[in-house]
């Protein structure tokens, strides 16, 4: 990976003067700034190497590294075997109570009643092709689920839900 504002990558893209970067600033020095020609040429071709050097010795590290922050959205953040084990203990817990709000959600609608309503929200279907495929009217599919919210209601109220606390 080469870098663009490196002191060698600056230096080198001057060709009349000797760039280095102080604790005040980028500093140029021109061919003004020597005695004459051949001197500029011998500094500059000094700095060029030495700044090359410098650069190299530092691409050892970074031509064999990967940068993190521009990969961390690929390969996300890796959960020690603690978390792993607790997140898999919460995920069961979660699907045993899930499952087992279904069963009770189950047992205060009729049939008929979690049918329509499971094909209305969890299949996304219309009161009209629910109605078709029943070979019934829209206005009986609408109110038996309208009775079947309802029912969820009045269970919910008698019932509670106590969610555990997860991680």
């Amino acid at each position: 990976m080469f870098d663009k504002k490196s002191d060698y990558a600056l230096n080198k893209r001057e060709k009349d003067a000797i760039v280095y970067i102080s604790a005040t600033g980028t500093v140029y020095l021109t061919r003004q700034d020597f005695a004459n020609e051949d001197e500029f040429l011998k500094w500059k071709s000094w700095s060029d190497g030495d700044y090359q050097i410098g650069e190299q010795a530092g691409r050892s590290f970074y031509d064999n590294t990967i940068l993190l922050d521009e990969k961390l959205d690929v390969i996300g953040a890796v959960l020690s075997v603690e978390s792993e084990f607790v997140y898999r203990q919460a995920e069961a817990e979660c699907a045993r109570l899930c499952s087992s709000l279904l069963e009770q959600i189950k047992s205060c609608l009729t049939e008929k009643q979690y049918r329509r309503l499971w094909l209305f929200h969890v299949e996304n279907l219309t009161l009209t092709a629910i109605a078709a495929a029943e070979g019934v009217s829209e206005p009986s599919v609408s109110e038996s689920i309208s009775s079947a919210r309802k029912n969820i209601f009045k269970f919910l109220e008698k019932h509670p839900i106590k969610m555990p606390v997860f991680l």
